[in-house]
Formats: C-alpha cells, structure tokens, sequence
C-alpha cells in the first residue's frame, strides 16, 4: 500500500505532498514518480497506453482494480481501454468548484454537531471543503456536500436492466437533478439561497418511461443537519397525489429490476452521519474512469456495448492509472435493518470522488458495487458547455449485484423521451423539477 509521508509503494515513492503541488502548479507530475504517472512504467511495458485489458492479460494489473471490475473482466467478457493518466487538475472536476476549492482552502471546518461549516460557524461557501483530507470522515463530508459538483444539474438518464443470463428486462428513462442551495459557486445567488440556507439539497428522480412507470416521481429535500433523514415525497399515477415516505429506508431499488439503492447513489446516498466508523485503509494506485468517457460523436451521447452472455452487459469502457487512490470503509450506523455490513469506498486523491464501491452484506460478503466514468464532455471535435467551460460530469455507471449476477447500466444522454435534456446551471431547474407542485405536474403529463 502507499502510504503518504513518503514511504514506499512497490518501487515507487511519493515525491511530494499532493495538495500543495496542486495548489502551487495545476499540475500533478511533481507529487508522484513516473511509475505511479504511466500504466507503461508500472506494468514494465507489459500493458501500454491504447490497449485493450481483456481477460487474456488482466492478470498484470489485477492489483489495479476493485473486486467487481476484476470479476467483470476476468469471468463476464468486460474490455477496458487504456487511456493517458490526467495530469491537468482543472480536468478533473467543474472549472468553477475547482476554482472555489482552491479558493476557499483553509476555511473550512467541523462545528459542534460535525456539519461542515465556515471557520465562523456559517454553511459552507464552496469548492471542496477538506482539499488535504487526512479522514475518510472529511473526504465523505466533501462528498456528502456536492455530488456532482454542479449549482445545478439535470441529468437525462438512460437505465436498462441485465439479468444474469445476458437479457434485459427492465428498461427505464429518466430525468435525475440535483440542485445545492448552499455552496454555490456558479449562480447567483451564491454562496446561498437566503430561503434554503438550512438545506443541503433538493433531489429528485422523475420517470419519463416505459408507460407502466410515466410519471412515477420522487423528491428528496435534505436538512443541512447530517444527523437528520432528508423528506422524501413521491407522486405515484395510479394514485394521482403526492405521498410522503418514510427516509430510513434507504436499501431499496426506487423501481423493479434495478440493481442500485437510493443510498448508493455517488457513494454517499445517506446523510453523512446515520453512517460511523469512517476510516482510511490504505492508499494504492487504480485503473478507473475520470476522463475519457464522453461519446460526443454520437448524436444522443449513447455508448456501445459488449460483454455478457447476450454482448450487452457493459458499456464500452475507458481506465487510466490513477496514481494514488484513498481506499475507505463506513458502516451503517443508524440502519438496524440494514441489508449492508459496511461499504468500500476509492477516492480519486487528486479531486475526492469516488471511482468505485463495494458493498458488504451482513456475513462479510461481497453484495452490490458501482463503478463509472466521469469525463469533460470535450473531445476536441465535440463539446458541450457549461458557459464559459466545457461540461464536466459522470457520463456512465455499472452497478452490479454479486449475489444475483444483475447488472443495471446507467448512461448520462442528450435527450430522453418526455423533450427532458441534459442540462446544467439553468435558473429554471428549481421550479421546474424540484418542488411538489413540478413532479405533481410532472406525473399528469
């Protein structure tokens, strides 16, 4: 394991701190060696930037992936392409957040109930607050805080369902927006909403089909208290109002066939302290996708598939060697009923988002695990903006059951049915997708 402080990570040390390198310079080259900078270096030439990692050669880098992918890989046909490690900081996250996180180091803190908070007790202004976080409680508080890292986000959103014999059974589109009342760094106002200064986030996921599910909302109001549950409203058409359900019960798929939990949602799906017992395992160097994984070429963003008994399990994937991942556990603390033990968690070191996660059931075994890919949605010949900077966001998950074999795989589209659009940092998206009058609205339509 590498271990920060300099010691050793199988022939190649750290060179340097990698906060203040990032800080000084934008740039990362100067925390790690070259072995910990290049899949070349690492694998002693064994496996190079273009290739393919197939169950043929994924023994060179099996200490480079997290139990499910290596499973995906070695046992169900999955293919990843390797891509450059990302070097530029400013990739690997919203131009924006970045920029507050850069700008707001140091002023960040716990208060007496463990909330983040302003050195003088206010909510948190934005950017990440723990950029040198030595706790896995400060990288999820981070987390916790943000997920996509975006004032506000509408995601269209493409599902479909995979049983274990390679065909898919349930297929869903949807809309999934995210909207921070507090720690706005794009739109005014900011760093808050002088109405919302005592919420985390609004969040709901809206189904536009197939028909069976048209219309079927749920809305997630967040204190900013982490002890607290957030509200969950739900319209259902069959019965044609809002409901409001209970929030402790977090481990349940919101609609048939999926295989991803409302808590599993960025890693950090549950307030930040019905979860304790945060800890940092260890430190190792990762394949996973932060960059690349955008398919601007085609019209609706879709990506191509392999893999399975049917070639349609996984989305065709792209990796790069992530030099330093934080490997992290937490358990679910105010959960009795909980079907989960305790969750895995990588960080990206360099930017503190989760690259991927294992779940555990109540015997110490592996049960669900995501993994995905973020990218900036620019690939030299395309582009998306988010005003003055391309988009940067997930573009594509796999969540994974490993007790049933199921794999739901989530796309990050254009455009879904129901004229809903990818969109970010819109003044509309309030009003029109996260109160209980729009998913009512929404639901009639």
């Amino acid at each position: 394991m590498l271990q920060r402080g300099g010691q050793i990570l199988a022939g190649g040390g750290v060179l340097a701190p990698l906060w203040p390198v990032i800080a000084d310079t934008g740039e990362i080259n100067k925390a790690y060696p070259d072995r910990l900078l290049s899949i070349e270096e690492y694998t002693k030439g064994r496996i190079n930037t273009g290739d393919i990692i197939t169950a043929d050669n994924v023994k060179h880098v099996k200490d480079l992936l997290e139990p499910a992918k290596y499973k995906h890989v070695k046992e169900m046909g999955r293919r990843l392409k390797i891509l450059p490690t990302t070097t530029d900081y400013m990739r690997l996250g919203p131009w924006e957040y970045l920029e507050a996180t850069l700008r707001n180091q140091g002023k960040a803190r716990f208060d007496e109930r463990q909330n983040v908070v302003t050195q003088n007790g206010k909510p948190w202004i934005g950017g990440d607050p723990f950029p040198n976080a030595d706790t896995a409680l400060k990288l999820f508080a981070g987390l916790t805080l943000s997920w996509g890292r975006h004032d506000s986000s509408v995601y269209a959103v493409k599902e479909k369902d995979i049983a274990h014999n390679g065909e898919t059974d349930y297929e869903y589109n949807a809309v999934w927006v995210e909207l921070a009342p507090v720690a706005r760094t794009t739109v005014e106002p900011k760093p808050y909403m002088p109405e919302h200064r005592d919420k985390l986030r609004f969040n709901s996921v809206i189904f536009t089909s197939p028909d069976s599910h048209k219309g079927t909302s749920f809305l997630n109001i967040w204190p900013y208290d982490q002890h607290q549950f957030p509200e969950l409203y739900g319209y259902l058409p069959e019965f044609r109002r809002i409901r409001q359900f209970p929030t402790n019960q977090r481990f349940e798929p919101l609609v048939p066939g999926s295989a991803l939990y409302l808590s599993d949602a960025w890693a950090a799906g549950d307030p930040l302290h019905t979860w304790g017992n945060y800890r940092i395992i260890g430190r190792q160097p990762m394949l996973a996708g932060v960059s690349g994984g955008w398919n601007g070429r085609h019209p609706n963003w879709e990506h191509g598939l392999h893999g399975g008994p049917e070639g349609q399990s996984f989305f065709d994937s792209v990796v790069e060697l992530v030099p330093e991942a934080i490997i992290t556990e937490a358990e679910p603390v105010a959960y009795k009923r909980a079907p989960v033990s305790k969750k895995r968690v990588w960080f990206d070191a360099r930017n503190h988002m989760p690259i991927a996660m294992v779940t555990y059931d109540r015997k110490g075994e592996p049960f669900r695990s995501f993994d995905g890919c973020y990218s900036l949605y620019d690939d030299g010949e395309n582009r998306f903006m988010d005003g003055k900077h391309p988009y940067w966001s997930w573009t594509y998950v796999h969540a994974y059951d490993f007790q049933t074999g199921r794999i739901t795989r989530l796309e990050q589209v254009r455009e879904i049915s129901g004229e809903h659009k990818t969109l970010v940092n819109d003044p509309s998206i309030y009003k029109r997708y996260l109160t209980r009058n729009a998913i009512s609205s929404m639901g009639r339509v």
